[in-house]
Formats: C-alpha cells, sequence, structure tokens
C-alpha cells in the first residue's frame, strides 16, 4: 500500500464524505488503485460508490469475507478512509496505526470549531500522531478563503500547529456530483475549474506531506 488518509471529525455534518469521495475520485482518476473505505454507520460513502457509473475511473471499498476482518483489496495502492462522527479512544488510535495522514474537515462557525479544536488536541495526543506516523491538516468547508470566517479559523487554529490546507466553496457542485456517484474533477471545466483550483493545495500535501498557507 502507497498513502493512505483517514477523514475524522467528531461533528456530523462536517463535510467528511465529500471530502472522502472526492479526495477517492482524484487518486483513480490519476490511475492509482484506489480503495473507499467507509466505517461510518450511514454508510454514505458506500451509498455513493453504488451510485458510481462503470465508465468512471473505478474505486474499489473493502473485500469483505465471511469471519475474516474487511481488508482493502491486494492491488491497492491509495486508501481513503471515511469516518463516523464521534470518532475517539480506542478506535480512534486503532485507525490511526493504519493511516499515513489525517484531514480534519472543519467549517467556520464557532460551534464547529470549538467541538474541532477539541478533537484536535485528542488528536495530536495520540501516540501514533506524536510518531510523525500520521500527518494532520484542515480543510475549512463551505468557506471562502478570502472572508474574514475565514481568517478567524486560521488564526484560532495557528496555535494548535496544525496547517490550514486550503478552502472549498459552498456550491451546489458538490451535491449534484455526489448525486450521480462522481465527483467534482468529473464535471466540465466551465462548471468547475474554480473548486478544482481550490483543491490543489490539499492535493499537493496529499502526495507531498508539505502544506503551503491556504488563500
Amino acid at each position: 500500500m502507497r498513502s493512505s488518509f483517514l477523514i475524522a471529525n467528531p461533528k456530523g455534518g462536517s463535510g467528511k464524505s465529500t471530502l472522502a469521495t472526492n479526495l477517492a475520485g482524484w487518486f483513480a482518476r490519476r490511475g492509482f488503485a484506489t480503495m473507499l473505505g467507509d466505517i461510518d454507520r450511514q454508510q454514505s460513502s458506500r451509498e455513493w460508490l453504488r451510485l458510481r457509473p462503470p465508465a468512471l475511473p473505478r474505486v474499489a471499498t473493502w473485500d469483505l469475507e465471511i469471519d475474516k476482518p474487511a481488508r482493502p483489496p491486494k492491488e491497492t495502492t491509495h486508501v481513503v478512509l471515511d469516518t463516523p462522527a464521534g470518532l475517539h479512544g480506542r478506535k480512534l488510535a486503532q485507525v490511526l496505526k493504519v493511516v499515513d495522514r489525517v484531514i480534519v474537515p472543519l467549517q467556520p462557525s464557532m460551534f464547529d470549531i470549538l467541538a474541532t479544536r477539541q478533537f484536535l488536541d485528542v488528536l495530536l495526543e495520540e501516540k501514533e500522531v506524536r510518531k510523525h506516523h500520521a500527518f494532520v491538516g484542515v480543510v475549512g468547508m463551505r468557506v471562502d478563503g478570502r472572508t474574514r470566517a475565514a481568517g478567524e479559523l486560521e488564526r484560532f487554529l495557528q496555535d494548535a500547529g496544525v496547517p490550514v490546507l486550503t478552502f472549498l466553496r459552498d456550491t451546489q457542485n458538490y451535491v449534484q456530483a455526489a448525486a450521480h456517484g462522481m465527483t467534482i474533477f468529473e464535471l466540465s471545466a466551465s462548471r468547475a475549474s474554480q473548486d478544482w483550483e481550490q483543491w490543489l493545495p490539499l492535493i499537493a500535501w496529499a502526495e507531498t506531506g508539505e502544506a503551503d498557507s491556504a488563500d
């Protein structure tokens, strides 16, 4: 396995499945053998996979065998794990042992920021993160990076030592693409070029581990 990513936030509705499906779709479009694993009881990502047209780059899911643990298909090089709200404790520690990077989606409301900051404090105390086996980055969801809300989010997280990788705008492109098992990268340039551009810092971090400041 080449790279594995955990998409996590303790708060429901933060945009975890949006991030997970689009990141997995990006890797698949690059030609990587990609698996999208859903450990959320709602199984949002698995439902997205069922909708995905067979003509699009394939995104696999768990290999499931009776009386055996779920596992990635043997040829898998890139794994993206979607997670339930409230992931913590032993389960969080177990998942961190098998991933390389952690991406935390965060909306710029005070309630979301406070809940997520507490989660980040816990996350950064986990043994696997302290050993640098996992790197953590935040993605601002449904926010314009030029606004005061974006600036406040960055300032709030600055002292935690966690980078804001990018900001993804509030657009129906994500909703409409997801409804057809697609990603924004499979929409036309005339419709989604602004969204593609916003993903570039996140993709660079996913591929290199180095983060630039979000604009």
